[in-house]
């Protein structure tokens, strides 16, 4: 598990810097996508949770979810096109778990990539990702997740 500034970066994902998500893989070539450590943080506590239906398309870089918290409501974007095939029901029926387990239980959506590999190439994993969200952080000014 990668940390930078109090926040957890698990390594083995991937990562959008700028839209501040994680997306894995699945088995089943699917793509989980939710709000990184960082992002909970700047938010506050999540209180509201509105997805993407199953069956939509979504484009790259534009939201997959809106999410609401006390000082804060805006677009979950994306960093992959592709279909909406799934969304958290968990989540919807207790929007906090995005704060309390962003990279289990707190996943946003499960999409169904339209071209992965010519998407992918913007991700960033591993020291690559902890290095950019170093450098994300000191530019943004932010202090650490509490």
């Amino acid at each position: 598990m990668g940390a930078v500034k109090g926040c957890d970066l698990p390594e083995e994902l991937l990562y959008s810097i700028d839209n501040n998500v994680w997306v894995r893989r699945e088995d089943d070539g699917n793509i989980t996508v939710g709000m990184t450590a960082y992002a909970c943080s700047l938010a506050g506590q999540v209180v509201s949770y509105t997805p993407k239906k199953a069956g939509k398309d979504v484009k790259k870089d534009k939201s997959c979810a809106t999410v609401e918290s006390g000082k804060w409501v805006g677009p979950a974007k994306t960093p992959i096109s592709g279909e909406v095939v799934a969304t958290n029901d968990a989540v919807s029926a207790s929007p906090g778990l995005i704060n309390q387990d962003p990279y289990g239980q707190g996943w946003l959506v499960k999409i169904k990539p339209a071209d992965w590999d010519a998407d992918a190439v913007d991700l960033k994993t591993g020291a690559d990702a902890l290095a950019a969200f170093q450098a994300k952080m000191d530019a943004d000014g932010f202090k650490g997740c509490a």
